[in-house]
């Protein structure tokens, strides 16, 4: 089952550990509840929030990541279990150990992915792909040319349009990418702790002090999947995250092709961070990644 992301908009809310369940309460009473293992991530938007310690250490200990937002709605700041996995200190020792060719070859493959996905999110809203096409097949470990950046330069008018920049401060189309990815880098978050890694130690991403920098890495293929739903909110007049968070965080159940069939793309990270977590181990990279980058259309 695919978990739920928990909104947490309004103000005034207080959260509660209730006979087994997450309550959210209001000045008027209950709101909500919701049971505790249904809750994929829970971001967090609204004025004057109230938490009990019970409810923080049982979310916690489900390993659900709990996240901040500002009012850009990209994340300030971020809640995460400290155990997720039973072999999480071989894992961490392990992906901290890894060697500087591994983390390149690591990011190389990422990005020749996102790149791929981008051809294929062009190709679905009938936009030419070539240029993108060509620029995945020249990606070299750590990606000195720095491929990913001349794909986003050829990739954003065509998903959008001309006019557009991508400006993390603005609002519009931009508000949304930030929320949408911001429930994505949730979920990746998630699929990290569970496998035993350190959200932290990325193999590119260097932010700072950044505690999901991993998350970063990992997401990075599958943010064209948010590109897609937040060009068809668009094309419809829907430019308010307030009436567009349902389908972005809807974008986690999307269905991906692979070797075990439909899988959402809640499971999909799952897979990857296990992967990655392997890869550590044995110092062989191996990435498991769905048949298709993007999510079948409805019509297939």
């Amino acid at each position: 089952m695919v978990g739920r992301i928990l909104e947490l908009t309004r103000p005034g809310l207080s959260v509660h550990k209730r006979r087994g369940f997450l309550v959210v309460d209001t000045s008027d009473g209950e709101a909500g509840r919701i049971a505790f293992d249904d809750v994929e991530a829970v971001l967090v938007a609204s004025p004057g929030m109230v938490w009990s310690n019970k409810a923080l250490a049982e979310l916690a200990a489900r390993q659900v990541p709990v996240m901040v937002l500002g009012h850009d709605f990209n994340p300030v700041s971020v809640m995460l279990p400290l155990n997720g996995h039973f072999q999480q200190a071989h894992r961490i020792r392990a992906q901290a150990d890894a060697s500087l060719p591994f983390r390149k070859q690591a990011w190389a493959t990422l990005v020749r992915h996102k790149i791929i996905a981008q051809a294929e999110a062009l190709e679905r809203v009938n936009a030419p792909s070539e240029r993108l096409r060509r620029l995945a097949t020249t990606v070299r470990s750590g990606d000195p040319d720095n491929r990913e950046a001349q794909a986003a330069q050829a990739y954003w008018p065509l998903m959008m349009d001309k006019a557009f920049r991508r400006d993390r401060d603005a609002s519009g189309a931009n508000a949304l990418l930030n929320y949408g990815y911001a429930v994505l880098r949730a979920a990746t978050a998630r699929a990290i702790v569970s496998a035993g890694l350190h959200p932290s130690l990325s193999v590119h991403h260097r932010s700072g002090g950044d505690a999901l920098a991993l998350a970063d890495d990992l997401m990075e293929p599958f943010r064209p999947t948010v590109d897609l739903v937040v060009r068809r909110l668009c094309a419809e007049g829907n430019t308010e995250v307030a009436e567009a968070r349902g389908a972005l965080v809807a974008s986690l159940a999307a269905d991906f092709p692979t070797s075990q069939g439909a899988s959402p793309l809640s499971q999909v990270l799952v897979r990857l961070a296990q992967s990655f977590a392997q890869s550590c181990e044995n110092g062989k990279l191996r990435l498991a990644f769905p048949d298709r980058p993007i999510p079948r259309a409805s019509e297939d």
